[in-house]
Order: C-alpha cells, then sequence, then structure tokens
C-alpha cells in the first residue's frame, strides 16, 4: 500500500533534473484551480498498480499538464512520450486484484502543482516538497 504521505498524481516525471532550472519553468505555467473526480478505480497488470483517478480528464487538469510540458520542453527536458493518464497510485506489487470494489466518490481539490524530490531507500521511496506553485481561482 502506498503510504498516505506519498500519495500524489505525477503531472511531468524529470528523473535527475536541476531543480532551479525546473523550478524556472514552472513559474511560467498557468492553471485554474479544480476538482479531481476520482470515480474509477483500475489494475495495471504491466506495472503491478492499482489505481484511482478520474473516468474523464477535467478541462483544467488537461490545460494545466499541457501548459507544464510545454514550458519544460522550452527548457530542455525530455518528457516521456505517451499521452498522459491521470492518477493515483494506491498499491504497488499486486499480481492479481480480482475484482476491484468501487471507489469512493471523491473530489480531490487542486489548488497547487508541487515540485517533489525523490530518494529511494531500502523502504522504498520518499517525497519532499521543493517547492509550491498555487494554481488561479
Amino acid at each position: 500500500m502506498v503510504a498516505p504521505e506519498n500519495v500524489h498524481l505525477t503531472l511531468a516525471f524529470l528523473g535527475e533534473a536541476n531543480p532551479a532550472k525546473a523550478i524556472a519553468a514552472a513559474k511560467r505555467v498557468r492553471g485554474a484551480r479544480h476538482e479531481l473526480p476520482i470515480d474509477e478505480v483500475r489494475f495495471w497488470k504491466k506495472n503491478q498498480i492499482v489505481w484511482v483517478g478520474p473516468r474523464e480528464m477535467p478541462p483544467e487538469l488537461d490545460r494545466l499538464v499541457k501548459s507544464l510540458h510545454q514550458e519544460l520542453g522550452r527548457d530542455q527536458f525530455v518528457l516521456e512520450r505517451r499521452p498522459f493518464a491521470a492518477h493515483v497510485t494506491l498499491l504497488r506489487k499486486v499480481r492479481d486484484p480480482g475484482e476491484l470494489p468501487p471507489p469512493p466518490q471523491v473530489a480531490w481539490p487542486v489548488r497547487e502543482f508541487v515540485l517533489v524530490g525523490s530518494r529511494i531507500s531500502s523502504r522504498g521511496s520518499t517525497y519532499e516538497p521543493v517547492e509550491r506553485f498555487p494554481l488561479s481561482e
């Protein structure tokens, strides 16, 4: 199970990156506050994860992700080419969860996005906020 303090939705994975350069790009991003509906639960066999997320991408999240990716690209960050899939991982290393119950109907308030650093140890990943970027009203 993902530890509660590690629950997140990744907008862009940067890998080993210069934080100052990532902060500069993120400061140029424009996005609006919105709600992220959590109305779907799925199992990705290839990644062995159970995740929750929206059935349909909220337009505000789509615009935020596109703006972020554009600004990161302007600063020569190389991002994954596959389409963005809004999901929040809840369980890892799942072989076969069987039938999954429906998630509770939740609207996750999105008021900011965060540059997060991660460290991997024998106990798994630890995430630490580096800088927060508020979204407009």
